[in-house]
């Protein structure tokens, strides 16, 4: 009895082992499933975005057309306006463009993945304080301006050219990786060394955010002028 009995309760254990395991195998499907809808609709809107903005229409999301060799040397801006960044050690020749503070309270982007753009409320390069650089890091079908910002080393040379033909060379002094919500402003707006003008370059980094397209990090690159 007492044998059939333990026998029962074996066979109990076993199959309720069993349906915990489809059960589990079940909801690891529906997961897999659901992430995969999510990421197939936001890919699927990120790509929407992406074609207005190659059209040259309003959108969240920046162009990702390439400029041409034509493009670049026929960009102009006001003698005093920084015109170009040049970082040779990462292939980087980019048009800087200016933007402020956006409609979220947040510094505003490049409307292309291969420009940058200089904060106008913060320094202009040469100046004292620190100049503001921002770029993207990629889209959702491209690598960004900034893509291998991350990987550049202390006492690299990153290079400002103004409308007026004016070089000022800046060198790597610190990098810095902050969480998206809890980024240094003051640090971002400051001179690593109060005596020699700076020019801090930030991007994105880290992983997309579940459910977003917003990266979890930001990546600061601390330089200071090189006279």
């Amino acid at each position: 009895m007492k044998k059939n009995k333990s026998k029962l309760n074996r066979q109990s254990i076993s199959n309720a082992l069993f349906w915990l395991g489809i059960l589990v195998l079940l909801f690891c499907v529906f997961n897999i499933g659901l992430n995969w809808y999510h990421n197939h609709q936001l890919t699927a809107q990120a790509e929407k975005e992406i074609k207005l903005a190659n059209e040259g229409k309003p959108s969240p999301a920046p162009a990702t057309i390439k400029p041409s060799a034509d493009d670049i040397n026929k960009y102009t801006v006001a003698p005093g306006m920084p015109r170009f960044l040049r970082v040779d050690s990462l292939n980087v020749l980019s048009r800087v463009r200016q933007v402020g503070i956006d409609k979220t309270g947040a510094i505003g982007v490049p409307t292309n993945v291969y420009d940058v753009a200089w904060y106008n409320k913060s320094s202009l390069p040469g100046a004292p304080g620190a100049a503001v650089i921002d770029g993207h890091v990629s889209s959702w079908t491209t690598h960004g301006v900034f893509y291998s910002l991350t990987s550049i080393k202390i006492n690299s040379i990153v290079q400002v050219e103004m409308g007026n033909g004016t070089l000022y060379n800046y060198k790597v002094v610190k990098k810095q990786v902050y969480s998206y919500d809890n980024v240094d402003m003051n640090a971002l707006l400051s001179p690593v060394n109060p005596k020699l003008p700076g020019l801090n370059l930030i991007t994105c980094t880290g992983s997309v955010i579940k459910g977003t397209n917003e990266f979890n990090q930001r990546a600061i690159v601390f330089t200071q002028l090189v006279k």
